[in-house]
This record gives C-alpha cells, sequence and structure tokens, in this order.
C-alpha cells in the first residue's frame, strides 16, 4: 500500500530538509542574537 517513493509522513527526504531547516533556523537566531544583543524573545517583546 505505502509508495516507496512518497514525499509524506516520516521519510528520509522530509526527514532531511526538516533537520536542515532546523540548523539554519537555529544559525540565524542566534546571528541575530549576537548581533542585536536581545535574546529571541526580548526581540518579540517577551522577555
Amino acid at each position: 500500500m505505502a509508495d516507496s517513493n512518497s514525499r509524506f509522513g516520516f521519510v528520509n527526504f522530509a526527514e532531511t530538509w526538516n533537520g536542515r531547516l532546523a540548523m539554519m533556523g537555529f544559525v540565524i537566531g542566534l546571528a541575530t542574537e549576537l548581533l542585536t544583543g536581545q535574546g529571541i524573545l526580548g526581540q518579540i517583546g517577551l522577555g
């Protein structure tokens, strides 16, 4: 039933891109903190 070329759900393709985007988000967040001197919560007005 399951298609081996599926691009949805917990498949290697989706998990690889999810990991890459998470790493990019972390690095961008860290760089933003270093450039502004404020944490993420402070930047959006919660801290």
